[in-house]
């Protein structure tokens, strides 16, 4: 009987037609995705930058480690306490790419800023690679990676009044419409920022004031995550548009060249000064023959009236553009082999 039963379930496995599964069960239960390995690739990048994604090929050695720690420290430790009745700014600079350009026009625009906005002794400068030169006394500068740029948002957050005073803060470095903000050191360090991770840093540190300012290609996919009543965001190219002028050997992008390095020197309001730039930038890429990048500005309801309170700091004196600038300038000149030494006869 049981031998019987066997057998015939033997040969009815053997002759029925198989089990055809609906695709999604198949997929789910095998493993087998029909999908663009690009667009799988994509979505694995932007996961990874969502989370503040970080790799460290090469990591410090215990003394620059040191070093690195100590110059933090420092920078945090030199921020002025706010004043009460006063509305303070604090400005949190930081260039997170190790080409040259991206340090000199963080260190630049920290002291634009700071000029401005009367903010002296309330300003943090993070930058990657030789561009962003330290001072006699502190003569490193912390670089420009996440985990400082949390650190610094996490300490301005403690000193500052978070209902009353505002952040400024400038970020400039490459950027990708997929993963946001890139973050390089060399061959040593990378990784990204993505709009969603950057909005999560700014609301955890629960500061409520904040004009973000950043200078990047593509910048504009953070305009609608950051935006809300309080925040006043600038950006250097709309969602799906490149910006320039981020050739490692300028002091200066067309973005920064343009706002900071311009029109932020004029005694005019933030919105006025964002047209200047906007003009002079479009101008800049008809000459160039570039397709425009289109910048971005927008601005919370409620951040017009603590707007309104820094831009009566502004200097009624316009300040000078300094720096190579990012348009019209000639290439620098190739380095000259050094001659070789004459050599005298025995």
């Amino acid at each position: 009987m049981r031998f019987g039963l066997c057998l015939g379930l033997g040969l009815l496995a053997f002759f029925a037609p198989p089990l055809a599964l609906p695709e999604a069960a198949y997929a789910q239960s095998y493993g087998f995705q029909p999908a663009n390995p690009r667009a799988a690739q994509e979505r694995r990048d932007r996961e990874a930058a969502q989370k503040g994604s970080v790799v460290v090929a090469e990591p410090y050695g215990p003394i620059e480690t040191l070093r690195q720690a100590r110059a933090m420290t420092a920078a945090l430790a030199r921020l002025k306490p706010e004043r009460k009745g006063v509305v303070d700014v604090y400005v949190v600079a930081i260039g997170m790419d190790s080409d040259g350009v991206f340090g000199r026009e963080t260190a630049e625009a920290a002291r634009v800023l700071a000029s401005r906005y009367d903010a002296e002794g309330r300003v943090i400068v993070m930058a990657n690679g030789k561009g962003a030169a330290g001072s006699a006394t502190d003569p490193i500068v912390p670089d420009g990676r996440p985990d400082h740029l949390a650190q610094a948002l996490g300490h301005v957050a403690e000193v500052m009044n978070k209902q009353e005073d505002v952040l400024a803060l400038f970020i400039t470095t490459h950027g990708h419409w997929n993963t946001g903000l890139n973050y390089r050191d060399g061959d040593r360090a990378g990784g990204n920022i993505a709009p969603s991770r950057l909005a999560a840093l700014l609301n955890e540190a629960g500061i409520q004031n904040r004009l973000v300012i950043l200078s990047a290609c593509f910048s504009g996919v953070f305009v609608p995550v950051l935006q809300n009543e309080y925040t006043i965001t600038l950006t250097a190219a709309s969602a799906n548009k490149p910006s320039f002028g981020c050739r490692a050997e300028n002091d200066w992008t067309f973005f920064g060249d343009a706002l900071m390095n311009n029109a932020l020197r004029q005694p005019v309001p933030l919105p006025d000064a964002f047209a200047q730039a906007r003009s002079l930038i479009t101008k800049w890429e008809v000459a160039s023959r570039l397709d425009p990048s289109n910048p971005q500005i927008d601005l919370g309801p409620q951040a017009i009236a603590w707007m309104d309170k820094i831009d009566a700091k502004v200097p009624k004196v316009a300040g000078q553009p300094k720096g190579m600038p990012a348009f019209g300038a000639p290439p620098p000149a190739p380095e000259r082999p050094k001659p070789a030494p004459l050599l005298t006869k025995p």
